[in-house]
């Protein structure tokens, strides 16, 4: 389990996130981790690919 005060929020620590269709990625905030540290602070965002459906390309 992931400390409380560094558990990525938007995963809530379990380093997936899923779509409103139920796909599963990776945590594109934590880099799958669960933890939100400083190095992901520093990332820079990027723009991920989608299908002709709009669902996210990993």
């Amino acid at each position: 389990m992931v400390d409380g005060s560094k558990r990525c929020k938007a995963c809530d620590g379990t380093g997936i996130l899923a779509d409103q269709e139920g796909w599963q990625y990776r945590c594109s905030v934590c880099n799958g981790d669960g933890i939100y540290n400083r190095a992901d602070a520093s990332t820079t965002a990027r723009v991920m690919e989608v299908d002709e459906n709009n669902r996210l390309l990993d």
